[in-house]
């Protein structure tokens, strides 16, 4: 964990997914990213269970959507894709390390995003990816 001068937050944290893993498991950077077609240089979390459900609606595939709660191994960071760009202040409690996570349990039950709001939001990203406003800073 980031050392206790600069904690940036207790968590829980939350990793949303439609890969099955295990306890113990260990999420890591240089894997095949959820939301783009290529490895990405580091793995994201979230301290927000909506931001979580969010990550897990929206990855690709078509497997069954999963929360993970998640520890991290390592020092961390704000997610510059949210922070920066979207809400200022990091809101969302949106994080990303290049040290992997921990898989400590998965919630077995969570209430999902409407459809409406899904396909809403799928909506507004394949706008962005036609205006080339959809780069991940990773």
């Amino acid at each position: 964990m980031n050392d206790s001068q600069n904690v940036l937050d207790l968590g829980p944290f939350f990793h949303g997914t439609k890969a099955a893993l295990k306890l113990g498991d260990l999420l890591e950077a240089q894997n095949r990213s959820n939301y783009q077609d290529k490895k990405s240089n580091y793995i994201y979390f979230t301290a927000t269970l909506n931001a979580a459900k969010w990550g897990a609606e929206l990855a690709a595939g078509d497997a069954q959507e999963r929360i993970y709660i998640v520890e991290p191994l390592g020092e961390f960071e704000n997610d510059p894709n949210l922070t920066d760009q979207r809400f200022p202040g990091n809101p969302t409690r949106s994080y990303r390390s290049k040290s992997p996570l921990k898989i400590v349990a998965e919630l077995a039950t969570w209430e999902r995003h409407s459809d409406e709001e899904i396909d809403g939001m799928l909506a507004s990203l394949k706008t962005l990816r036609e205006q080339g406003k959809a780069v991940i800073i990773d």
